[in-house]
């Protein structure tokens, strides 16, 4: 699978509460929480966002602060499917998994990215193309497991699909 887009760029330690923030936890529908990403950074922030078109780039540590599974949920219904980051918060990456957002560690080559940037990122080959600056960034391999989890769209749809396959 490929996925190409936009960057959109945040800092080191993005927290959970900047992604959405608490007052909007009385919802978990994605598209409501999606309308509210990254208001705690800056309320302005979605408004760079092209549905489907923008790859979010995020520094150190991203998603740290609670564990609220929310906040990949907020990203996924804002219209990004990929997170690009530096690394990220153990709970956050898990969570990302859970619900169905693709979570890719890049340690050091974070800083080859700049807002506005063509991107295509290749699962299968492990790699991220900058087409803005030429650069290829290698990332490890998402395991099969793992894999097989986002490709059913998150923990849910894993489950559901093997429970139906059981029940054949």
């Amino acid at each position: 699978m490929r996925y190409t887009g936009q960057s959109l760029v945040v800092g080191d330690h993005i927290d959970t509460d900047a992604i959405i923030p608490a007052i909007y936890l009385v919802s978990s529908e994605p598209e409501e929480l999606g309308r509210h990403c990254m208001d705690g950074l800056d309320p302005e922030w979605k408004k760079k966002i092209k549905p489907g078109a923008s790859l979010l780039v995020a520094g150190r540590n991203f998603g740290c602060g609670s564990s609220r599974e929310h906040a990949p949920v907020a990203i996924l219904g804002a219209g990004i499917r990929v997170v690009i980051a530096h690394s990220f918060a153990r709970i956050f990456y898990r969570n990302a998994f859970n619900t169905g957002l693709i979570p890719l560690e890049v340690g050091d080559d974070f800083a080859g990215f700049k807002e506005g940037d063509e991107i295509e990122v290749d699962m299968e080959a492990g790699k991220i193309f900058n087409k803005s600056n030429g650069k290829n960034i290698g990332f490890p391999p998402i395991p099969e497991g793992m894999r097989a989890v986002l490709d059913a769209g998150g923990l849910a749809g894993f489950v559901k699909k093997r429970l139906a396959e059981r029940t054949r």
